[in-house]
């Protein structure tokens, strides 16, 4: 599986790679400024990116204070590739301090920030553009029919959600349904093998209703790496992770002992230990891909070669048993144990047998 085989995107015909190039450190400004980068130390990562095959880049209008998209926009023109890659970006967060309508999902806002981004980008529409998080106020209708209504004006060809609630997607998407308006066709999430909470709700809601999953921080911050360590000060290590206390992440003992099947696996397979995880992250149920960032064309490529690593099914179950979280509360109904037990009482029910439907390949295995 290289980066240069491409699969469809959620419902819809749109073919993209198995890993998408983040874009968070283009540029050196704004909330991601300590770690950015500027135009001539990503213009390689890109080049690497796009020589291997790779078609699918993610940014969005907040990242680097908009230098991101500005960066991006200015080293496609430059390649001569715009119409050949599929270009995200994403609203939400403000752009404009002190203005109640400079941030959130609402259509004054939803406008004014896609106009906003096509400038800084150079282009004249997005392939998708996605809702950046929920803001928990802007009706969903609202939503809905505002990308409908950038679809119909040739600005944006898909539009997706990122970071929101399952029930808020699942609404937004059976309302576009039911009023004919442009669906949802992708759901971008947090997913790695250190934070598998999307496997609950989002993901059968995804594969429910047409809409891939795109996994950002499939090394749970760098944490997957295997470049860090605990001590009595935190977490040490050459990399963000550490200059952040990776406060976000909320580390406990199951994390730090993951690390210790996830080495034992890289070292069967002779591989790094975040090829293993992004592998695995890439070729789960429901994700259509995974995002993936680089502080260097080097560091690119090898995390590119993750995608041609095979992880037997024996050592999937190594890293899937250390990794899984049991079910609470009311999930802990629709484990197999309890149907077996209580709704099917002793009989063997199932859904479809395996390779009931085969996968659609368009192209000759070598």
């Amino acid at each position: 599986m290289g980066i240069d085989q491409y699969y469809l995107l959620g419902r819809s015909g749109l073919r993209v790679s198995r890993l998408a190039l983040g874009t968070m450190n283009f540029g050196t400004g704004g909330f991601h400024a300590s770690y950015g980068k500027t135009a001539d130390e990503v213009r390689p990562i890109l080049h690497a990116y796009l020589d291997a095959g790779g078609n699918f880049i993610d940014t969005a209008d907040f990242y680097t204070a908009g230098q991101s998209e500005t960066i991006l926009g200015e080293l496609l023109k430059e390649a001569g590739i715009r119409d050949r890659v599929v270009l995200t970006s994403k609203f939400t967060n403000s752009m404009y301090p002190g203005d109640p309508n400079g941030g959130g999902n609402g259509r004054k806002h939803m406008m004014r920030a896609l106009d906003a981004s096509l400038r800084r980008l150079g282009t004249d529409y997005l392939d998708v553009y996605l809702l950046h998080s929920w803001d928990r106020l802007t009706p969903v209708d609202e939503v809905m029919r505002t990308f409908d209504d950038l679809m119909r004006a040739g600005k944006i060809r898909y539009a997706g959600i990122s970071d929101t609630p399952a029930w808020y997607a699942a609404q937004a998407q059976t309302f576009a349904q039911a009023n004919g308006l442009t669906p949802l066709i992708n759901i971008q999430l947090p997913y790695s093998l250190i934070d598998r909470t999307i496997e609950t709700e989002h993901v059968p809601m995804g594969q429910a209703l047409g809409l891939g999953v795109t996994a950002w921080s499939p090394l749970g911050q760098g944490f997957l790496s295997g470049k860090y360590r605990a001590d009595d000060r935190g977490v040490t290590g050459s990399g963000r992770l550490a200059a952040t206390g990776a406060s976000s992440l909320d580390l406990t003992d199951r994390h730090w002992q993951l690390l210790t099947p996830l080495a034992e696996v890289a070292d069967k397979l002779g591989v790094t230990m975040a090829q293993v995880a992004i592998n695995w992250v890439a070729t789960q149920p429901g994700i259509a891909a995974a995002i993936v960032g680089a502080s260097s064309a080097e560091q690119l490529s090898a995390t590119m070669a993750a995608l041609d690593v095979d992880i037997p099914a024996e050592l999937r179950t190594v890293l899937d048993d250390a990794s899984a979280v049991p079910p609470a509360s009311v999930y802990k109904m629709f484990t197999p144990q309890y149907q077996q037990s209580i709704v099917s009482a002793g009989a063997k029910v199932a859904d479809k047998p395996d390779g009931y439907q085969r996968a659609v390949q368009n192209w000759v295995s070598a």
